[in-house]
């Protein structure tokens, strides 16, 4: 059995980068306070009491299941080396189909349980379809997906305004707004009374969230997709000589990716609004922040969608509060800034002291015989 060893030198720099850089956040946000006249040091008692309400804590529960939904869907294409942008698109496409379809009376048929698997499977495909032609743009045309994702989030996002408000939406009595048919109750889905102290419940799409965190660790990690995944965002020259097709691995990096990115707004469509409104969104752009902050890694970002969900939370308070909620948003970026910043440097600091190591173990021992001549020496 082979025992891995860990590394402490590349293993510090890695955990102590995103804790200098959520210190340096505190304290550029303490400073903004303090030009604000606020007290820093009240200002995040409040934060962190408001934030361990049970209230407070289902809310960050339900938040951090949708980011982190959309963080996987964004870390599929960075371990490619591919930057989705249109997780936002993808997202809004996908449940707005999903709930079009679920909802419409010739599907009044189905049974409930067989009709939130319906939305789900829908979502990923409409998803992924949506995802696809950034993936045929970029290897048939050389188009950055980037830019190709950027402007089909604009583009998805008129086309779901257009079907809504033209084709497919309905105007419940009293609502101002259209929106898909309401689910029937059958197909909701039940939440979970995991927090204790109050009687609101935890979306039960967190559990989906929690398997799609384990696959994505374990198809990333452990299989060969997942290394050849990983091998061509690294190297990709490296790769194809090595028999890695990169057009087709891009094409399904984006396929997958977008398919994740179709269940973004799931969690609240099945077990609050029961329904698709115009008021999803947002979310996509928060999973490239909350990717970035846990460094791709199934675990760190799960922290981060629990960082940014009680940061969000914590807007109420201070709003309340007469402090600027303003602070919430330059913490989050600074944040951000300041991950992606501490991680290069913990990256950098750990390939040194590897080549250092690497030299030290290379070094031909003190007092050790010298090498033979060659031919050419001798000749001399």
């Amino acid at each position: 059995m082979t025992v891995r060893r860990i590394d402490l030198g590349k293993l510090l720099p890695q955990l102590i980068a995103p804790v200098a850089a959520l210190a340096l956040a505190a304290a550029i946000s303490s400073i903004a306070l303090l030009i604000s006249d606020k007290d820093p040091i009240n200002a995040f008692k409040q934060m962190y009491d408001f934030g361990l309400t049970p209230d407070s804590q289902v809310e960050i529960l339900n938040k951090a299941s949708e980011f982190y939904i959309a963080a996987v869907a964004v870390a599929i294409g960075f371990k490619m080396g591919l930057f989705n942008i249109g997780v936002e698109g993808q997202s809004k496409v996908g449940a707005f189909f999903a709930g079009a379809l679920a909802s419409a009376s010739f599907m009044s048929w189905m049974p409930g349980p067989l009709r939130i698997v319906l939305i789900i499977v829908v979502a990923m495909i409409v998803g992924a379809l949506w995802a696809l032609i950034a993936a045929l743009l970029k290897t048939q045309r050389g188009v950055s997906e980037v830019i190709s994702t950027l402007m089909l989030n604009a583009i998805g996002g008129l086309v779901v305004t257009w079907l809504l408000n033209e084709h497919w939406g309905v105007q419940e009595p009293g609502a101002q707004i259209k929106t898909t048919g309401i689910l029937p109750e059958n197909s909701w889905m039940p939440g979970l009374p995991i927090v204790s102290g109050t009687d609101q419940k935890v979306l039960g799409f967190l559990v989906i969230a929690v398997v799609l965190g384990v696959v994505y660790w374990f198809g990333i990690g452990r299989t060969r997709f997942g290394f050849d995944l990983r091998a061509t965002g690294y190297n990709p020259s490296a790769a194809v000589a090595s028999g890695v097709d990169a057009k087709r691995m891009v094409i399904t990096a984006m396929l997958i990716s977008g398919a994740i990115a179709g269940l973004v707004n799931l969690p609240r469509m099945l077990g609050e609004s029961h329904t698709y409104t115009e008021g999803f969104g947002g979310i996509g752009f928060t999973g490239i922040a909350v990717a970035l902050l846990g460094r791709n890694h199934p675990v760190g970002m799960a922290l981060g969608a629990l960082l940014w969900g009680f940061l969000g939370r914590s807007q109420l308070i201070l709003d309340l509060e007469g402090i600027p909620k303003e602070i919430v948003l330059i913490m989050q970026g600074v944040a951000v800034l300041s991950v992606v910043i501490a991680y290069e440097l913990a990256a950098r600091i750990g390939r040194r002291a590897q080549q250092k190591r690497v030299g030290v173990a290379t070094a031909a021992p003190a007092g050790s015989a010298p090498l033979a001549p060659t031919a050419a020496e001798e000749s001399k």
